[in-house]
């Protein structure tokens, strides 16, 4: 499997008192895929997913095939703490239909997480599991890093096709970069730095950025592909404000908050998260407005 282009981590809409609302995720899916999203990671950080529980997550991969065309992908994150669980969400996960799943790091027992631990955990889940793996680090999260020479060794495993890098560090990102194969595909999560990782040879990004602009996202994808780097610099630049309330300022009620702004259902987060409140939703919506004001290049 080859993963390159930009996916969304899209967020899981909850009502006012918390439950799943499916008919908004599947309104909202069937709007994404109506852009040239390569495809959806359902699941994953920006998905709240350590707040859901597995059944909730088994039915949200089943709806999500459902809207999911075969010609895009659909990611599941599957992370958990101990390998063995990561093992059976990977395989539920599979059944559900998803055509690879993004495993985060386990963090909890950090100082005995060591490199060895890691590829261990990593080449045990990617043994069992049907589906193609996806390396997940993102230390401002987890407060671990995976080692580079953890990665290293796990590249070569014919079941670990990528790995997604959540950080703005890139140095960290170009020694991922440097460690990986061919046929193994680094992705990023950082939509400041994306054209800059891109030019360092990273293939693409999951980009919470993705779920509020698709389309400024491919852009920049295409424009660097294509050599057009003047014009992805200059859309860089155009959405970083934009990107930055809404991941590193307000964090996924920020993201919410905006997707309510563009018709999506951002819906509440689940507890304990909490809304924004009105003032950083006004300076969302003046950042959405003046991103609209001018036409994506």
């Amino acid at each position: 499997m080859t993963i390159r282009g930009v996916l969304a981590p899209i967020p899981t809409p909850f009502t006012d008192d918390e439950a799943i609302d499916p008919a908004a995720w599947g309104a909202n899916i069937d709007r994404w895929m109506a852009t040239p999203l390569r495809g959806v990671v359902v699941l994953g950080s920006t998905g709240e997913a350590p707040l859901i529980d597995d059944g909730e997550a088994d039915g949200l991969i089943r709806e999500a095939r459902r809207r999911v065309p075969g010609d895009r992908l659909l990611v599941a994150g599957t992370g958990r703490q101990s390998t063995r669980a990561a093992i059976a969400a990977s395989r539920r996960a599979a059944d559900a239909g998803a055509d690879a799943v993004l495993v985060r790091t386990p963090s909890y027992f950090k100082k005995q997480l060591t490199t060895a631990a890691f590829v261990r955990h990593y080449a045990a889940v990617a043994d069992a599991s049907p589906v193609p793996v996806i390396l997940y680090n993102f230390s401002a999260l987890t407060g671990v890093t995976l080692p580079v020479e953890a990665v290293a060794e796990l590249v070569d495993h014919p079941n670990i096709v990528g790995l997604k890098e959540s950080g703005p560090d890139m140095g960290y990102v170009g020694d991922l970069i440097g460690a990986a194969r061919d046929g193994f595909n680094v992705l990023v999560g950082s939509a400041p730095t994306f054209y800059a990782s891109l030019s360092l040879g990273a293939d693409g990004g999951i980009l919470a950025l993705a779920c509020v602009v698709p389309d400024a996202c491919v852009r920049i994808y295409e424009h660097a592909a294509a050599g057009r780097h003047e014009e992805a610099r200059a859309l860089q630049r155009q959405v970083v404000p934009l990107a930055r309330l809404v991941t590193s300022v307000h964090g996924i009620p920020g993201l919410k908050a905006a997707l309510g702004e563009l018709g999506y259902v951002g819906g509440r987060p689940r507890r304990p998260l909490a809304p924004i409140g009105a003032d950083a939703a006004a300076a969302i919506r003046r950042q959405i407005e003046q991103f609209a004001a001018v036409p994506v290049g």
